[in-house]
């Protein structure tokens, strides 16, 4: 079994897909996993669901993947020096890797095919709340603060690292037989 280290770095906003482009480019033989999580999102334009939009789920923020073979100080200073680069949370004097209730929330969003959230599937039940039948929101229902039925959003609060913050998933509401 291989064991995996995940360390969150954090990147200037809209530049994370051109970040990890660069450092490929720049460094082949580093081959570790590094991941760009995102959402997906209907938008409504004049009544009609008309745009689907992609949106990071933790805007400005990357996910690395090291491996125990990994050398980790030459892999994060390879990462520290690239163009873009913010630090390492929690700081980049105190590199350590993600665990606890930030590694779990880390995880349930880059396990989606490609780093793709997709559409949640949901039903209201006779009590009007949400239940979350498969999708993102699956295991999130505790942490959803607001629920939109005409926009199809759920807004769900997250935590890493002590920063609290909102997102909106998006879902589809099944009908009940």
């Amino acid at each position: 079994m291989v064991f995996m280290m995940y360390y969150a770095l954090q990147v200037k906003t809209r530049a994370e897909e051109r970040f990890v482009t660069l450092f490929r480019a720049l460094h082949p033989a580093m081959d570790f996993p590094i991941y760009f999580p995102r959402r997906v999102l209907l938008e409504r334009r004049q009544g009609k669901q008309a745009i689907q939009k992609t949106l990071p789920v933790f805007p400005g923020y990357l996910f690395s993947a090291l491996r125990e073979e990994d050398s980790v100080s030459d892999c994060l200073n390879a990462l520290r020096k690239m163009d873009n680069f913010f630090r390492f949370l929690p700081s980049n004097s105190q590199v350590v890797p993600l665990g606890g209730r930030n590694l779990e929330t880390v995880l349930h969003f880059i396990k989606h095919p490609a780093g793709l959230v997709g559409i949640s599937k949901v039903y209201f039940n006779e009590y009007e709340r949400i239940i979350v039948v498969e999708g993102a929101l699956k295991g999130l229902e505790g942490q959803i603060v607001k629920v939109d039925r005409r926009k199809g959003r759920a807004k769900i609060k997250l935590d890493l690292y002590g920063e609290a913050f909102s997102i909106d998933l998006a879902f589809e509401t099944l009908e009940r037989k």
